[in-house]
């Protein structure tokens, strides 16, 4: 925020009691001076105005000094101070998680990241901590973040439909953009439907569908130790206890694990980008017939149709038809690169 000083302008001086009358009269004849501030002491309201208005000769027209009111910059890249054209290469956006934003940099701006992460604090005044963050990888889900202005923490709490979460950036995945992907499948959930959210990080998909749904059971299942403790810790600060159950082991282990349990899948939520394929098997072992499974991607798209494809072929393979395949994008994750969602229908035993 730039307080600029003071200006001289001409004004509306008005008693107290018909101040509202005459701001009203001001701002809808577009009279008003917005960029500056409006003044007072114990008798008068004193309005900065553009031009002396026609009305009653109760309103006295003055001359006083006003303050200028505080600019606040629209974006981080107005007041950023980087050389030569390199404004033109800063992201145009960021994930916001509780009060730390994450930010990918290219190669070129890197060594200008302070200046960049203290220009983010200014301009987002519920921010403590910004990170630069590298793309998410392996199994766990983690990425290398590194903090470069602000209080030196990865920790945060998120807030979402009502829900809370505790997460780490730093040794969980969470994506704050999914919330209306989570809130649309909790409303596609059926009463007593068994769920399986087979990558459920600190699990915001399992606990919408539990606090927004009526699933008989939702199995949360993760490798990440660091994942599955803020799992349970959001399970029980979201008072849902008693419809998810966390799993701490590979998702390849959730088929015999739901076969002792004599269990079936209804509904699966496959969220692991770029590796969710290599576990679409698991998915079919144990889904139900005419079971849903919410399948998550990130591809180019015109690799987008290839993946379907292989979809398919491991489908026939296993004995089931993938039907109703419905290919949404859901976030830009790169230049032609896509955060895609799919939502799958599969029919099991057919004929090979």
């Amino acid at each position: 925020m730039l307080n600029m000083g003071t200006e001289t302008a001409i004004g509306v001086q008005v008693g107290l009691r018909q101040a509202e009358k005459a701001r009203k009269y001001l701002s809808e004849n577009n009279i008003l001076r917005k960029d500056l501030k409006v003044s007072r002491d114990n008798s008068f309201i004193y309005f900065p105005v553009k031009e002396a208005p026609h009305i009653s000769n109760s309103y006295k027209i003055i001359e006083k000094e006003f303050e200028i009111n505080e600019i606040k910059p629209k974006s981080y890249k107005e007041i950023v101070s980087l050389p030569g054209n390199l404004k033109q290469d800063l992201p145009t956006s960021y994930d916001v998680i509780g009060d730390i934003i994450l930010i990918k940099l290219p190669e070129n701006l890197i060594k200008y990241q302070e200046e960049i992460g203290k220009s983010l604090l200014k301009t987002n005044k519920n921010i403590k901590t910004i990170c630069l963050t590298q793309p998410v990888a392996g199994e766990l889900r983690t990425r290398n973040v590194e903090v470069i202005s602000g209080e030196k923490r990865t920790k945060t709490t998120h807030k979402e439909y009502g829900l809370t979460f505790n997460v780490d950036v730093k040794k969980t995945y969470f994506s704050p953009r999914l919330a209306t992907e989570r809130k649309r499948v909790a409303n596609l959930v059926k009463p007593d439907e068994v769920v399986v959210d087979m990558f459920a990080g600190v699990a915001p998909f399992s606990i919408m569908i539990a606090k927004y749904a009526n699933p008989k059971v939702i199995y949360a299942i993760d490798k990440n130790e660091d994942a599955v403790k803020s799992a349970r810790q959001n399970i029980k600060r979201n008072n849902v206890l008693d419809k998810i159950e966390v799993i701490h082991t590979d998702a390849k282990e959730i088929y015999r694990i739901l076969n002792q349990k004599n269990a079936k899948a209804d509904r699966v939520i496959m969220n692991l980008p770029f590796s969710a394929h290599m576990f679409f098997t698991s998915a079919l072992e144990i889904i139900n017939d005419n079971g849903t499974i919410h399948y998550y991607d990130i591809q180019k798209e015109e690799k987008i149709q290839e993946r379907i494809n292989e979809l398919k072929k491991t489908a026939k393979e296993n004995r089931a038809v993938l039907k109703n395949l419905n290919v949404r994008k859901i976030k830009t994750y790169a230049p032609r690169e896509f955060y895609i969602g799919l939502d799958i229908t599969v029919r099991k035993n057919t004929p090979m």
